[in-house]
């Protein structure tokens, strides 16, 4: 065996382990985003980004959120 049959298992194996890891991600990763875990966006959630860019006012944000609450 010369120098350049053991350089040659080295590649494998780092192949072998790039595939490995390119498994793992693609099994694990959401389907929705790809390579990005984020939570879902509650009803609650877009009500309050809704009240803070003001698209509503405190009284109708107080009435939709009873209504989610419930």
């Amino acid at each position: 065996m010369n120098g350049l049959e053991g350089h040659y298992w080295g590649m494998h194996t780092i192949w072998w382990m790039v595939w490995v890891i390119f498994m793992i991600w693609l099994f694990f990763t959401p389907w929705d985003i790809p390579g990005q875990k984020t939570k879902k966006e509650t009803p609650l959630d877009l009500l309050k980004k809704r009240y803070a860019k003001g698209d509503i006012n405190k009284k109708e944000y107080d009435h939709i959120r009873e209504d989610l609450q419930i």
